[in-house]
């Protein structure tokens, strides 16, 4: 049995809105598994081989069965950047099933896949993996972005590569000093509506992005990404979400490294304003980048 939180703890600031959700279940949960590799074949959470595998977290910040983690690959030392095409596809379908089945649910308005790779942005088991939060509400920052009309930014001198229908971006204004953004070149979605091929390509995109990175910094770098998709909202419920109609469907990538192993802190001044001084020029990134 997986653990659940007591109850939907959720406040809001009630000076600024910011959501915050109290998890105090989670303060109990391992940070390091104690012995070997949950993940790995014979370990607690596979018990038989595998290629991808989605389950439920044991340590859910939310109620309901609404996360659940996605194991990429039984073999230990992979990473999504040298998975096979085979198994990369695998995943994107996963993803993809993930989302719509999540989706489905009457209480559930917002899937979101990410993952946390590395311990310095607080990845606690090694092993390849990702996880899906199920919101019953459409997050604030998603929410904007829809607000706002999110689409690729493909001003020429922060493309990294432009590929099969799909574009990664420099970010022109990011707090990180690594940042990154895929899209589709055309307006689709989210990863349900992509065909076959479409997924192939994403696939491959996506794997691209990932070595330039690890290229760049000569070795596997800390990284943290996530899905921006349409919301799973019901016909009645559309109206409520400004510019749903428009939904473009992009993935970010950022790093808190701005050199090899350096890392770049989020500063008192900036927390307190909500205002970043980024050391990282983003065009002489994405020229770095288009290179490695």
């Amino acid at each position: 049995m997986h653990e659940q939180p007591a109850a939907s703890d959720v406040r809001i600031d009630a000076w600024l809105g910011t959501l915050v959700h109290v998890v105090a279940s989670r303060q109990n949960r391992p940070n390091l598994p104690p012995t070997s590799c949950p993940f790995c074949v014979g370990g607690l959470e596979a018990g038989e081989s595998y290629t991808v595998k989605s389950i439920p977290n044991r340590w859910p910040p939310m109620p309901d069965d609404r996360c659940e983690v996605v194991l990429y690959a039984n073999d230990h030392d992979a990473r999504l950047s040298t998975l096979t095409p085979h198994n990369m596809a695998e995943l994107i379908d996963v993803w993809a099933q993930r989302t719509s089945m999540l989706g489905a649910r009457d209480d559930v308005s917002y899937v979101l896949i990410f993952e946390n790779a590395g311990r310095e942005v607080g990845a606690t088991i090694d092993h390849p993996h990702g996880q899906i939060y199920a919101f019953d509400h459409v997050p604030d920052r998603p929410r904007r972005r829809l607000a706002a009309g999110w689409r690729p930014d493909t001003t020429t001198n922060r493309i990294i590569v432009d590929r099969d229908g799909w574009v990664a971006t420099v970010p022109s204004a990011s707090p990180y000093p690594l940042a990154i953004e895929i899209a589709p070149t055309e307006r689709t979605p989210d990863l349900v509506s992509l065909s076959a091929t479409q997924r192939q390509s994403f696939g491959a995109i996506l794997q691209d992005v990932l070595q330039r990175i690890e290229r760049l910094h000569g070795e596997p770098t800390p990284t943290m990404m996530w899905f921006n998709q349409r919301p799973t909202l019901s016909a009645e419920r559309s109206a409520e979400i400004v510019g749903l109609s428009d939904a473009w469907l992009n993935v970010e990538i950022v790093s808190p490294w701005r050199a090899p192993g350096v890392l770049r802190y989020i500063a008192a001044a900036e927390v307190a304003t909500n205002e970043y001084f980024n050391p990282v020029v983003p065009e002489d990134l994405a020229e770095r980048l288009a290179q490695a």
